[in-house]
This record gives C-alpha cells, structure tokens and sequence, in this order.
C-alpha cells in the first residue's frame, strides 16, 4: 500500500493595515503580514472628505514588523469636477513634475474661475500656480504633503494667493503622484541669500507681479466689455 501524506496548508486570515494619512485602518487577505507586503491600494475617500471625491492609492509597507501604508497617488474624480463646472466660467489646468525633500512628484492643479476670462488671465493663474507649488513643495516630505491636500493646508493658501490675480471658485489639486525617490544629491537645497540682496529680490518680484496684475485686470475688463456687447446684440 502507498502511504498518503496529509498537506499542510494554513488557513489565510484578515491582517490590519494601519492607514496613518487617514488615520485609519483597514483589513487585509493574507498567512502572515509579509504575504501583503508591497500590495497596491484603491481608497475612496469621500465619506472621510465630506463629498470631495478624491481616489488615494496606497502602498503598504513592513515597519516594525506591522503592516503600514504610505501614499504614492491622489486623484481628484472626474464626475466631481464635471459637478463643479458651471456656464460662463473658466477652467485652467496644468501638469509638470517638481522636486520634494524625497521625491520628484507629478502635479496637476486645477482652477475654476468664477467668470470667464482671457488667455492671458488663464496664463498668469497657470504660470504663477506652478511658481507656488514648486517653490512649496521643495521644503516638504511626501506624507506631509499628500496630508496637507488632503486636509485643505495647501488649496487654501494657494487660492488666496491667486486672488491677487483673480477670484477663483475652485482651487485643487487635481493629481498628486510621486515618480521616484531622489538620491541624497538631487534633494532641492534652499539657498542663503545676503538679506540686502533677498529685499532687491523681492522688490523686482513683486513690480513684475504688480505689472502682471494689471495686465490681466485690463484683459478682464476688455472681455467683460466684449461680453455685454455681445448679450446687448442678442437683445
């Protein structure tokens, strides 16, 4: 007779894997913590968000022998932008890739204009946008920012920022990505400038900002103008 031999095969349970960005836990299919090790996550967090739809991807971790996540992607849905889209307004959107204190992040914000505007006012809001995040996200790690947008710290800032140029009805960050990490060399440095030299800086900045400003106030008031023209002719 052959003899049988019985197969061991242990039994899967659900691990918890802690969530630190939301403050969260959720629990997973797996023998032990290392068989969840690296595994991709799809959150949907517009219960925690009180109806900003926003996707986070996570990736967990081994920390201290426990299963952490840390977030690689935030993706504002498409069906809420759409919702926030009204007639007569503007949209504008960019996309570029920025340097953190760990990562080359892929950004996309994403603006709505609470009237509709010229070219030039949609390039002003573009341009000086990105001069913004960039020179933001260069003193941050990436938990610290995925937290900051997920809790509103860096639309807010931003929109008040853009105000200057014109009011907007919406400030986000459409996408938040990071790419890869940065060797300890690429790591942006802020640079010591002379306080005398930092004030001349500032005062140049600032006059062609102010000139910007004006630039695109009078292109708001040649479209405004154009506008009722063209709503007295239906008339």
């Amino acid at each position: 007779m052959v003899k049988q031999t019985k197969v061991l095969t242990r039994r899967k349970k659900f691990i918890k894997v802690n969530i630190p960005f939301i403050k969260q836990e959720i629990e997973l299919l797996g023998i032990s913590p290392k068989d969840v090790e690296n595994k991709t996550i799809k959150l949907d967090l517009t219960r925690q968000l009180k109806g900003k739809s926003i996707e986070a991807t996570v990736k967990v971790k081994i920390e201290n022998e426990k299963p952490v996540t840390h977030p690689v992607k935030l993706r504002l849905m498409p069906y809420f932008i759409r919702r926030m889209i009204r007639k007569r307004v503007s949209y504008v959107e960019d996309s570029f890739e920025t340097p953190s204190q760990e990562s080359l992040l892929k950004v996309k914000p994403f603006f709505i204009t609470r009237k509709r505007v010229s070219r030039a006012v949609r390039k002003t809001l573009r341009n000086k946008a990105k001069n913004w995040i960039e020179d933001y996200l260069r003193t941050k790690k990436d938990e610290e920012i995925f937290n900051e947008i997920v809790t509103n710290k860096i639309q807010k800032p931003l929109s008040l920022n853009l105000k200057k140029t014109y009011p907007l009805s919406l400030c986000e960050i459409k996408v938040l990505e990071i790419k890869i990490p940065l060797k300890p060399e690429e790591i942006p440095k802020e640079e010591i400038q002379e306080p005398e030299k930092k004030s001349e800086l500032k005062d140049e900045l600032e006059k062609i900002e102010n000139q910007k400003i004006k630039e695109a106030e009078q292109d708001i008031k040649e479209t405004q103008k154009k506008a009722l023209e063209k709503d007295n002719k239906k008339d």
